[in-house]
């Protein structure tokens, strides 16, 4: 009677799953159809009124992507005075060029092009997760005699497979950050877009485009270099490289130093357009130093306004190496048998610890999530991390609000709140991480749910 009782309620829950599956993706293509058209009636419709208050807002902007800033260094520009003298402008010379073109020729179209520019993000994350799906099922079928002869029900179904790019699609489209992020015209849009294509590039392996528009990120906020990590282990795999011999590390260090050219050719043409390495005080050494402790969603702003100026330059120190390269060894030794899942969680960790950090970055990184969608069933902490993302979004204007403009709260309660969103952007990706290792083992040794009096429980059974 037990068994049957488990096998009816298995089978149930796989009737509920696939039903669920089915209206999911229905839903996804309605939320990228009503993501669309909300935001191309914003724009259409004098987006001043919602694009205005967001590219100064402290969550969906910062100094280096607001709107605001890069329209008062294009000014500046246009009227014979270096953007770089002050502390007004911090993007690339290169961007600013760009952004002056058009302001000077498209300025009307303006909204549209952020649109097309989300639109064309997701399509490559979409082709991305393609690709990547069809990497999970042909591995699937090579390792499969080394699985447990009952595991078919853990295997991958080639329905979830095929919505799972759906899944990434609709997450980055609908996702209210990046919504807010292309309604605010904030540089961020711009990034995603190169990272996106970066992405698309690595899957595919083709070195001198992945380098290209890694490059670009780099030179938009510079943390992106540590991409080149995963990008160099999955152009050597997709070169037929396994393992760390002498091809790999071959294939690693040409795709270095293509990456390494490419950064360098772009900062000679910066420096040919404004005939000076200035810029590079008040681009990368804003990012590093972080001079300006204007209050966003990160970590830097309360804890050097809290320090003394004498231990400054250590902790400036300690936060840009855990920012950067602390997590980077261990991840790659770990993960370096899945670089996209790799690339991921750089990826994650550089939007949680960044000196200016925005919504825009933790959209990009939570649109990937759907490509693992087949191990959330093994996640232990998806409601908990769900509350915290929804209650830290809307406690985060309200707090705001109390602290700035009612003036009955203080930065300690704004600082919590983003305490709390941090905590949990961290704890999804330790369950992301724990869930990898977990997927593996369950295969191998067939991992099976027994209930034990009215208590479930996991057990290993021995074959």
């Amino acid at each position: 009677m037990p068994s049957k009782a488990i096998q009816s309620g298995s089978t149930a829950h796989l009737l509920l799953s696939m039903i669920w599956e089915k209206l999911a993706g229905l839903c996804g293509l309605l939320f990228m159809s009503f993501s669309c058209g909300f935001q191309a009636i914003s724009q259409l419709l004098n987006a001043q009124l919602i694009s205005a208050p967001l590219s100064s807002n402290v969550a969906t902007s910062t100094h280096l992507t607001t709107q605001i800033r890069m329209t008062e260094g294009v000014y500046l520009y246009n009227e014979g005075v270096d953007p770089y003298m002050g502390d007004l402008f911090h993007e690339s010379p290169l961007g600013l060029h760009v952004y002056s073109w058009m302001i000077q020729y498209v300025s009307q179209w303006l909204g549209l092009i952020f649109i097309a520019c989300d639109l064309a993000t997701a399509h490559l994350l979409y082709c991305t997760a393609c690709r990547y799906m069809t990497q999970l099922r042909d591995q699937q079928v090579a390792q499969r005699r080394h699985y447990a002869d009952d595991c078919k029900a853990l295997l991958l179904k080639d329905e979830r497979l095929e919505l799972a790019p759906v899944y990434v699609a609709s997450a980055y489209l609908f996702n209210p950050y990046n919504m807010l992020s292309c309604t605010g015209h904030t540089t961020t849009v711009f990034a995603n877009l190169c990272l996106a294509s970066t992405f698309l590039f690595m899957i595919k392996g083709c070195r001198l485009w992945c380098c290209f528009f890694l490059a670009v990120a780099t030179l938009h906020s510079l943390y992106p270099a540590l991409l080149l990590v995963p990008a160099s282990i999955y152009i050597a795999q997709h070169s037929g490289h396994q393992g760390f011999n002498r091809q790999t590390l071959s294939s690693i260090f040409v795709s270095t130093l293509v990456f390494a050219a490419m950064l360098s050719a772009l900062l000679c043409i910066c420096w040919r357009l404004t005939n000076s390495w200035d810029f590079l005080t008040e681009t990368y050494g804003f990012i590093l130093n972080v001079p300006d402790l204007r209050p966003n969603i990160g970590l830097f702003w309360y804890f050097f306004t809290e320090m003394f100026e004498h231990f400054r330059s250590l902790f400036i120190c300690a936060f840009q190496i855990n920012a950067t390269v602390l997590y980077v060894i261990p991840l790659t030794f770990r993960l370096h048998y899945e670089p996209m899942l790799l690339a991921a969680s750089l990826t994650a960790l550089t939007a949680v610890f960044k000196s200016y950090p925005s919504l825009g970055d933790v959209g990009f990184y939570l649109a990937l999530l759907p490509m693992w969608k087949h191990l959330f069933n093994y996640m232990q902490q998806g409601f908990v991390v769900g509350c915290f993302f929804l209650i830290t979004s809307v406690l985060g204007p309200i707090v705001w609000h109390l602290w700035i403009y009612s003036r009955s709260a203080n930065a300690n309660f704004y600082f919590g709140v983003t305490l709390a969103f941090a905590t949990a952007q961290i704890f999804l990706q330790e369950g992301l991480f724990f869930v990898s290792k977990v997927k593996p083992f369950a295969l191998k040794y067939n991992l099976k749910m027994i209930v034990v009096g009215n208590i479930s429980k996991l057990k290993l059974q021995d074959r």
